[in-house]
């Protein structure tokens, strides 16, 4: 009968993983992993739990946060002996396609931005700025290393090629997770998949990067079977955390921290919004 379908029914756990990847401010949180870990353990640990579905939906972001999620996903699917598919949806780029790779097999839609395996840094020079506005900047630091990089200062030759070096560091070892993850699939594309260049989902396709054109729905129903069970893990604090007034009265913000915090989601709002931009989205 019905309710005897239903209770056989084959179950996937599906974890949302969207948005920038390490950014992060009070008032918008950004992927990491002190913030996803729970979910990830609960989708996981889902009785009756067949495998676990990945929605990614991200520009990249931290190298750092992007690995330390790939390895707990990793580490989990291993102790638990679950399948791992991913699906990507507007983007699964640089840091976001990381993540895709803790898939077992990577889907996309066909307009889905894939790739961007690369590192990039961006800033902004001040110099020619305060100079006109007469502004004078007293920094006093122990370490004649401390102010590498610093905007308000001259570009230095020898901060710039130590930063490229970090970047070729992190690069490579973007690259060989790539290999080995996806290993002969992407063989015959060869050097080319790692200029930092992303595609389109059919072209991914071709690649290597990705194993299908799929929707969730869709390819679950067909590994699982028509009366699959897709249950959505969240964060169980997601409800308060809508509600900015809930608990205001036990401990008031800071009057000397809300310019700070506001600042800091403001900026956080700019690069979120420059690493989409990046991909046209």
């Amino acid at each position: 009968d019905f309710m005897g379908l239903l209770s056989r029914a084959k179950r996937v756990a599906v974890v949302r993983l969207a948005g920038p990847i390490g950014l992060t401010s009070p008032l918008r949180p950004g992927l990491t992993l002190a913030g996803m870990a729970g979910i990830l353990e609960r989708a996981f640990t889902m009785k009756g739990a067949k495998a676990v579905a990945l929605q990614i939906n991200s520009p990249g972001g931290s190298p750092v946060q992007s690995t330390l999620l790939y390895k707990r996903i990793r580490l989990l699917a291993k102790t638990h002996k679950l399948p791992v598919y991913v699906f990507a949806e507007d983007a699964a780029a640089s840091g976001g396609y990381l993540l895709a790779l803790a898939g077992d097999e990577i889907y996309a839609e066909g307009s889905s931005i894939i790739g961007s395996i690369g590192v990039i840094s961006a800033g902004f020079g001040f110099v020619e700025l305060m100079r006109k506005l007469g502004i004078e900047r007293r920094v006093y630091t122990s370490g004649d290393k401390k102010m590498t990089l610093d905007p308000f200062q001259p570009e230095n030759p020898d901060d710039v090629a130590r930063l490229k070096a970090l970047q070729t560091d992190v690069h490579q070892q973007f690259i060989a997770l790539v290999k080995k993850r996806r290993g002969e699939k992407i063989a015959a594309a060869g050097e080319s998949l790692f200029t930092g260049e992303f595609w389109s989902g059919h072209k991914a396709l071709e690649l290597g990067l990705i194993d299908g054109i799929a929707d969730l729905r869709s390819k679950m129903e067909e590994k699982f079977g028509p009366q699959v069970k897709l249950k959505l893990v969240e964060d169980k604090r997601g409800l308060f955390r809508k509600m900015p007034l809930f608990g205001a009265h036990l401990q008031p913000p800071l009057p000397s921290t809300e310019g700070i915090s506001l600042t800091e989601d403001l900026l956080s709002a700019l690069e979120a919004r420059m690493l989409w931009q990046r991909f046209g989205r």
